[in-house]
């Protein structure tokens, strides 16, 4: 089947439906991903991908294939984490997944203030407004805004996360803010959100004047005076261009949880990270839960 870097190109391939969609995932160009393919066909003696003008799409000899390869990922990612989970050194390297606001919020200063109590272990952070996966180590450790985080991975509660509408301090004015005032809210890939679900439930359609696909650039448009918006207090409250419209609101409220695979949760470097960063968070409970006074 040739070796297990050949075997992950396939599976990008598959994937992705095209060369170009596999090299974007690997950072790698696309004749990379070509001689990949091509070797890898050449040690099987099988044609896995029929070659199309829009793509590339699975033979039955390649459909074969990726379920074979699909078990030998899940073994090697098994293999990963398990080997990794058995490291009591406190060097080399911790992956955390965020949001936007928390990451541009809540971590900054926590992160230095681990590097400078740890320096051997490295950090590096990927900011997600998805949920990464995890299993398939596309990170160590997660911040994760949810009412129900599930049940395959480890970790804790660190606060519930209080929301109340906010509005730019010389804009909107008065108590009729709610009523009146333009709106700026999440686009349909947050419409899943509590917060999405109460601002619908409260406005017109045609109050809303921005939808944005993140937190961070919701809060951006509120400052800006564009419209008021619901927003994270621990964001909101310390920011001296906004005001509350609203006290938080409990139908809003969500939880922040930190969050690691339990094949990790043994590792030195990642336990260290968890403990410093829970101990660390719990100090802005009160803000985080929106009691802490607006300026």
């Amino acid at each position: 089947m040739g070796d297990w870097d050949d075997i992950r190109y396939f599976l990008a391939v598959a994937r992705a439906g095209s060369l170009s969609g596999a090299a974007s995932a690997f950072g790698v160009n696309h004749s990379t991903v070509f001689r990949r393919i091509n070797r890898l066909e050449d040690r099987m003696g099988a044609r896995l991908f029929e070659r199309r003008r829009d793509g590339y799409a699975l033979t039955p000899a390649g459909e074969t294939m990726r379920a074979s390869a699909e078990r030998i990922e899940e073994e090697m990612q098994t293999l990963d984490r398990r080997v990794t989970g058995e490291d009591i050194r406190l060097t080399g390297s911790v992956r955390l997944t965020a949001p936007d606001d928390i990451a541009a919020h809540l971590l900054p200063e926590r992160l230095a203030a681990f590097r400078r109590d740890y320096p051997g272990i490295g950090l590096e952070l990927a900011v997600a407004n998805r949920f990464l996966n995890l299993s398939r180590r596309d990170a160590d450790v997660a911040l994760r805004p949810s009412r129900n985080p599930g049940d395959t991975l480890v970790g804790r509660r660190i606060a519930a996360v209080a929301l109340a509408v906010y509005r730019r301090r010389d804009a909107f004015s008065g108590t009729a803010a709610l009523q009146e005032a333009p709106v700026v809210t999440g686009d349909e890939s947050m419409a899943h959100t509590e917060s999405n679900k109460w601002m619908a439930a409260q406005v017109a359609p045609d109050r809303i004047v921005l939808r944005a696909n993140s937190m961070a650039a919701r809060l951006q448009g509120v400052r800006a005076g564009i419209g008021i918006g619901a927003l994270p207090c621990f964001a909101a409250d310390p920011d001296p261009l906004l005001a509350r419209v609203t006290d938080p609101v409990p139908e809003m409220e969500n939880e922040l949880w930190l969050l690691t695979h339990p094949d990790l949760r043994h590792t030195a470097r990642i336990r260290a990270f968890m403990d410093f960063l829970a101990t660390s968070l719990a100090g802005d409970r009160d803000l985080m839960e929106g009691r802490r006074p607006a300026p």
